[in-house]
């Protein structure tokens, strides 16, 4: 029944893209825009989301859609630019579950692409001209000294001092360092013993 369910809701999206084209080409405004609000109270539908939550993570889908048709980055242009749009996507950005996925998704890409551009001579150059520049200079430097970014670091140390990942390294790191330091006493206690030893045999 929700495979049936989905099928459903992505022959409506595509009939609805296909509807908002033709009524843009024939010039109706009007049938445009109720196809496009349409489209966005479909797509509001717990159905509409978990279909494109579902679609969005297939690895197939998102190996083969290629956003470099003129038709579809027109149509997104369009639809993220509105003002309908713009509220549909802060709303379903705070949903937990679609935003976690969002990010999942772009994080692997963004690593790929800033991998790349770090590899990039151009990029390479770009970026140390940018950070030697005189006036980018002051402003980090101003930036490290502003009270917002001391208060920014504190909260952070603070959430890492409470994480138990955190707590379990500084644990490791602390054990490791007083073994250390009883194996040195260990050591010079034993070599202060040895000469004790060889005074008394003279005697």
């Amino acid at each position: 029944m929700k495979a049936l369910q989905k099928l459903l809701v992505l022959c409506l999206l595509a009939t609805l893209l296909s509807a908002c084209a033709a009524a843009q080409e024939n010039g109706s405004n009007a049938d445009y825009d109720n196809m496009k609000k349409m489209m966005v109270d479909m797509l509001k539908t717990d159905e509409g989301k978990q279909a494109i939550h579902e679609i969005m993570t297939e690895e197939e889908v998102r190996h083969d859609l290629v956003m470099d048709n003129l038709f579809v980055k027109q149509t997104v242009q369009q639809t993220l630019t509105s003002e309908q749009g713009k509220k549909y996507w802060q709303e379903l950005m705070q949903e937990p579950e679609f935003a976690k996925t969002f990010a999942e998704t772009m994080q692997s890409e963004n690593e790929k692409i800033l991998k790349r551009l770090m590899k990039d001579p151009e990029y390479q150059a770009m970026m140390i001209a940018i950070f030697t520049d005189k006036e980018v200079e002051d402003s980090i430097l101003e930036l490290l000294k502003s009270k917002e970014y001391r208060e920014q670091q504190m909260t952070v140390m603070a959430e890492a001092f409470e994480s138990p990942y955190f707590i379990a390294k500084v644990n490791n790191i602390l054990s490791k360092v007083t073994e250390e330091q009883l194996e040195k006493q260990d050591e010079s206690g034993g070599d202060s013993g040895s000469g004790e030893n060889g005074e008394e045999s003279g005697g």
